[in-house]
């Protein structure tokens, strides 16, 4: 199994070269996606309970998953140097089918590999990451081709993706970090008042509740516009490279011989 060590800095900086050459802008791409998102979290925040709030909550589910695999597939038309358009994000609805059972098997997964401890399950979902990438670039396979071809192509690749994802984490802080603690604080309120009965507030630093997830919302946006584009292209270099060397992969090809094979050890997660 041949693998290869990544320069992460020189993928971002050529993966912001593309970025700033795309005829549609990334920003502006990921501005839609994200703001589409939040509506539909919206909507289902307003849905409420009994049958309409479980029609409306996974009508949410799977318009998120086409819209991410669209966006996916505008970033992998922008390394090729296509055009890609803004409809470009509703076109994983031409395989929704095959998305929505990626991703339950592979939240099965990983949640199996949890039940032995964290740490297998980490692995499990670095050893899955890239079924999406081969199920969008090649709608045909089935769900279970795509997740055995990832196993195959992270093969000491997995450290590499786990340093990536950790490069990036100051940036998913400040996008998440504030309403990761109103959630904190809204749990804290619901779980007094199941347990002693304290009436939970109306209002949190003086505005309803569905006004400040809108707020955070819009916040989070605006910090990931400049960082959520160019890790997504990350991705898909960090892909391509495993494809070419492991010969696994829509257009892959045998990868050839290397007198350093040898000293080439997969990395520790295996």
């Amino acid at each position: 199994m041949m693998f290869e060590h990544i320069d992460r800095k020189q993928c971002k900086r050529e993966a912001a070269e593309l970025l700033r050459e795309a005829q549609v802008p990334p920003k502006a791409m990921a501005a839609l996606l994200m703001g589409l998102c939040l509506a539909l979290g919206l909507i289902s925040s307003l849905g409420g309970g009994g049958f309409l709030g479980i029609f409306i909550s996974i009508l949410a589910f799977l318009l998120n998953a086409v819209l991410s695999a669209g966006f996916v597939l505008y970033c992998m038309a922008i390394r090729r140097g296509e055009r890609a358009e803004y409809l470009t994000l509703f076109d994983g609805f031409s395989f929704v089918g095959k998305l929505i059972l990626l991703d339950l098997i592979t939240a099965l997964f990983i949640f199996l590999w949890s039940l032995l401890f964290l740490i297998p399950g980490i692995i499990a979902a670095y050893r899955y990451s890239f079924a999406r990438f081969n199920l969008y670039e090649n709608p045909g396979i089935g769900a279970m081709e795509a997740l055995d071809m990832s196993k195959r192509q992270t093969l000491g690749y997995k450290s590499q993706l786990f340093m990536l994802d950790l490069s990036y984490i100051g940036w998913i802080l400040l996008a998440r970090l504030p309403s990761t603690l109103l959630a904190q604080l809204v749990a804290r309120d619901i779980t007094a008042q199941m347990l002693y009965g304290v009436p939970a507030p109306d209002t949190y630093f003086g505005l309803p509740l569905i006004a400040l997830d809108l707020i955070l919302g819009v916040w989070q946006i605006a910090v990931a516009l400049f960082y959520f584009p160019n890790y997504i292209c990350v991705q898909l270099s960090y892909f391509e490279t495993a494809k070419r060397t492991s010969g696994i992969g829509l257009g892959a090809e045998p990868p050839q011989a290397s007198p350093w094979e040898g000293w080439n050890a997969p990395d520790g997660l295996g």
